[in-house]
């Protein structure tokens, strides 16, 4: 019960998490992404728009200052009054207005002479990467300076001067930076919220139907309602839907299969109970049959011995099957002739069959192979191509019924050829050649035997393969390579 209570824990651990919530999902990532992504941009943008607003500002107080002092300059010699100096100075922003023309410089109003200017700014001519720099100071670490700032009136020779402190510039750089900020956090809400409704509709949406689709799948793989129906749509995510929904229907017809399966497995266990019984019987009554003095019984004795004993040793090894592969080959070199001639005995083709039984294979071919299983294989296809042969042209004498064995060495290789004249593998025998449960070629079969012959046949290294043929019928070709040879084992024998 401690153990039954640890796999479920560990199968509850094992079980993936619900959807998460779309905030913290692909969908809420995706918004904070592109909020911060657009904020970048923003950042990007600021830097040198700030710098230009900067510089227009002190252009304006430039330009203001110009006016007032072309006007005051037309005035001499006389000097202006206080007052009006106090409200050109306040109209400026300044603290002094200084006019230089034909190399004469004439201060035209002024509040308190400062003693010391801490920085000053030519507009004339301000490269873009200082124009930069002098912004981002002002903004994150001015405020207090006094500065300096001249440039030429408009496109005369004049030069206008004016003092003023650096707290009104930093405080106009702030408003538009506060302004920009907003801007700049609106544009990235609306941007985000647009590719978030486009994105969530275009790919979240779809994705969370795959993944809600699995889930449910995962939960009971063989309900046909769980499959994902499919979505209308040439996008990638429309297609992976495609392939998931038949990924999902491959997957129910494996566990259809494997169900059956186990099914079959638990029939075939209790057949092979009984069966090994009735066949131990046979074997006993089959021993007496050495002592019988009739001809014809000791000819067929020892052929129904070693049948019997072969029944008795595939009843022992049915169980393994699905289990553990097909035991070791126990090679050796034995004619090749005398198996097939037992192939023959055993299959009992009368002549009142009409079926042709020929034997090419001569008396000097040896094959380096285990001649139980090798003697499996052949039968196998044999017995397919006489089940074949039984009932084709049974009404038409001119068709010929035939299975020809033929058998060569070539090197190191003996090739097998075992060619019918029957009416050949239908289409789907064809697809499923070689699988077990799926390529029988005839109603009611299982397609078990060409599973075998092929496990049999690789496990000598070897090769089974269905040929073309010009004509009705069927040719198989297996090839079985001799062993490799030591080189110690070799120089030994020599």
């Amino acid at each position: 019960m401690a153990r039954l209570s640890e796999a479920g824990r560990q199968a509850e651990s094992s079980e993936p998490s619900v959807m998460p919530h779309r905030l913290r999902g692909l969908s809420g990532k995706l918004l904070w992404l592109t909020m911060a992504f657009v904020m970048m941009a923003e950042v990007l943008i600021f830097v040198p728009s700030v710098a230009t607003m900067r510089l227009r500002w002190l252009e304006d107080r430039l330009n203001t200052a110009a006016a007032a002092g072309v006007v005051i300059d037309g005035l001499q010699p006389a000097e202006l009054p206080r007052a009006v100096q106090d409200d050109t100075l306040m109209a400026t922003g300044t603290k002094a207005i200084a006019l230089r023309k034909d190399g004469t410089s004439r201060l035209l109003a002024v509040e308190d002479m400062p003693v010391q200017v801490d920085a000053k700014y030519d507009l004339s001519d301000v490269p873009a990467l200082q124009s930069i720099g002098d912004a981002l100071y002002t903004l994150i670490l001015g405020g207090d300076r006094l500065l300096r700032v001249y440039g030429p009136v408009g496109d005369s020779d004049m030069i206008i001067e004016l003092v003023m402190e650096e707290k009104s510039l930093r405080q106009a750089m702030l408003a538009y930076a506060r302004s920009v900020f907003s801007v700049s956090l609106m544009i990235s809400l609306i941007t985000a919220s647009l590719i978030y409704i486009a994105i969530n509709r275009m790919m979240i949406r779809p994705m969370r139907r795959l993944t809600r689709s699995m889930q449910a799948f995962a939960e009971n793989p063989e309900d046909p309602a769980r499959i994902l129906p499919s979505a209308p749509g040439d996008d990638e995510i429309a297609l992976a839907g495609r392939h998931l929904a038949l990924m999902q229907e491959q997957l129910q017809k494996t566990l259809k299969q494997q169900r059956n399966l186990a099914d079959l497995g638990l029939a075939v266990s209790k057949i092979n109970h009984d069966m090994r019984n009735i066949l131990a019987s046979a074997q006993l009554m089959s021993d007496r049959l050495v002592d019988v003095d009739d001809p014809m019984v000791k000819g067929f004795a020892p052929k129904l011995l070693r049948t019997i004993d072969r029944a008795v040793g595939y009843t022992n090894e049915v169980l393994a099957y699905g289990q553990a592969s097909e035991p070791e080959p126990k090679r050796r070199r034995f004619p090749l002739s005398g198996l097939c001639q037992e192939v023959r005995d055993i299959l009992a083709i009368g002549p009142d069959s009409g079926i042709d039984f020929v034997d090419m294979i001569g008396a000097d071919i040896e094959v380096d192979a285990d001649s139980e299983q090798l003697f499996r294989v052949i039968h196998n296809i044999c017995r397919n191509a006489v089940q074949a042969l039984a009932n084709h042209g049974l009404d038409d004498p001119g068709v010929v019924r035939r299975i020809t064995l033929c058998g060569q060495r070539i090197g190191s290789v003996v090739a097998i050829t075992i060619d019918d004249t029957g009416p050949g593998l239908p289409a789907k025998a064809r697809e499923n050649l070689f699988m077990a449960f799926r390529g029988s070629a005839r109603s009611g079969g299982i397609g078990l035997g060409l599973a075998i012959a092929r496990e049999l046949v690789l496990a000598h290294g070897g090769t089974i393969a269905l040929v073309e043929k010009p004509g009705p019928g069927t040719l198989f070709r297996i090839e079985i390579p001799d062993r490799p040879v030591a080189l110690d084992d070799w120089r030994a024998r020599a």
